[in-house]
């Protein structure tokens, strides 16, 4: 052990000769992301390691919004009156939880939206009734009428 040599430099020199750091994964390649600016690579390849999203990390109010946003494309799935009523209360309640949560911070808090349950069953049922429309057009469209029946020849009638 030379003078500047320190007890961790020491520690890991012996490891090397007695062959510790051989065959580990990666050995000999390039580290990946160091050309990458990104600051929280880290958490991106955490996150994608154990699978979770992005949107899991969200605040509830954030993902509510979102919610918010998509309920004229998801709203589509549901093939009952009631099972959209049952939605639409659902995310109330969800909403109406988040707003009694004590704010944080000095800034005010932000909020989600609720629902008018009898107006967004009224734009359900308005576009079920469109795409059932739609889809009736396509099908009489996509089925061509039956050729009409061919006529016999004159000469056919003859010969019999």
């Amino acid at each position: 052990m030379s003078f500047h040599e320190s007890w961790v430099e020491k520690q890991i020199r012996e490891a090397q000769e007695r062959g510790e750091f051989d065959n580990l994964p990666g050995a000999g390649k390039p580290l990946s992301g160091l050309d990458d600016p990104d600051p929280d690579w880290w958490v991106k390849k955490m996150m994608a390691r154990e699978g979770l999203k992005m949107s899991d990390a969200m605040p509830p109010v954030m993902l509510l919004r979102r919610e918010y946003a998509s309920f004229s494309e998801s709203l589509l799935d549901v093939r009952s009156e009631a099972g959209v009523r049952e939605v639409l209360q659902d995310y109330n309640a969800r909403v109406l939880d988040d707003r009694r949560r004590p704010a944080l911070g000095k800034q005010p808090p932000i909020w989600a939206r609720l629902v008018d349950v009898d107006e967004m069953v009224a734009q359900w049922q308005e576009l079920r009734a469109e795409l059932a429309a739609a889809a009736a057009s396509s099908s009489t469209e996509a089925t061509p009428e039956p050729d009409p029946p061919r006529r016999r020849r004159w000469w056919r009638w003859r010969r019999r």
